[in-house]
């Protein structure tokens, strides 16, 4: 997509599975962390080891977008100062229901006796939902108003910058978990294209071994959050 005197402009609408990802997963959190029975410590682990992954990409999917795109629409928008104002506002704000979340899903695997298991539970529970109402929130408003902006004033070659900064910054332990979540977001064109475009290390990941072991992850708990 190009503008009229030929600049390439970004497709945004790769946002949308992005968002997805954490509209998705957060929102099936009452149900994953909620129906695990007591005393069963390999499910605790596997969710908790879950949306800690999940919490690191959304950390890092905040930094990829101050740093690359709400910088260049304050200086080509000038009037979506307000705006921008907003957003960052509520990164801010998710960070701190982001910090309360992952103590609470690093404290879970650890809580000993029914009491303190169910009371940790409970907390993981209950953070991921004040952060999933807060995000969805700020993610309505950026597709709404700010989406629009980046596709008429973001350059197709910085927001591409957008995934390499994302991973570079992610400090979870299951990166393939983060492509396939998002992979299963998108279209086929979608898909294609990027993996055209993943630097050849990432892509061998992927090729490899990643795509086997988010298929094998899914049969246990991406296709529960898939159709939560």
């Amino acid at each position: 997509m190009a503008d009229q005197a030929g600049t390439p402009r970004p497709d945004v609408t790769d946002m949308y599975a992005v968002h997805r990802v954490f509209r998705d997963t957060l929102g099936a959190a009452p149900r994953l962390v909620g129906d695990i029975a007591t005393g069963d410590a390999a499910r605790v682990e596997q969710v908790a080891n879950y949306y800690d992954n999940i919490l690191y990409f959304l950390e890092a999917h905040h930094d990829s977008e101050e740093v690359i795109v709400f910088p260049r629409l304050r200086e080509r928008c000038p009037d979506q100062a307000s705006l921008l104002d907003t957003l960052e506002a509520e990164h801010k704000e998710a960070l701190k229901h982001l910090a309360v979340a992952r103590e609470a899903v690093d404290a879970w695997p650890g809580a000993n006796g029914d009491n303190a298991a169910t009371a940790a539970q409970s907390a993981v529970a209950e953070s991921l939902e004040a952060l999933r109402v807060q995000l969805v929130e700020h993610l309505d408003q950026e597709e709404a108003r700010a989406l629009p902006l980046c596709a008429e004033h973001i350059l197709a070659e910085e927001w591409g910058q957008l995934p390499g900064h994302a991973l570079a910054g992610y400090q979870g332990d299951k990166v393939w978990l983060i492509l396939g979540l998002i992979r299963q977001r998108m279209t086929q064109e979608q898909r294609d294209a990027m993996l055209a475009h993943m630097p050849p290390p990432a892509r061998d990941m992927w090729t490899g071994f990643g795509e086997k072991a988010f298929n094998e992850l899914s049969a246990q708990v991406v296709v529960q959050v898939s159709k939560g």
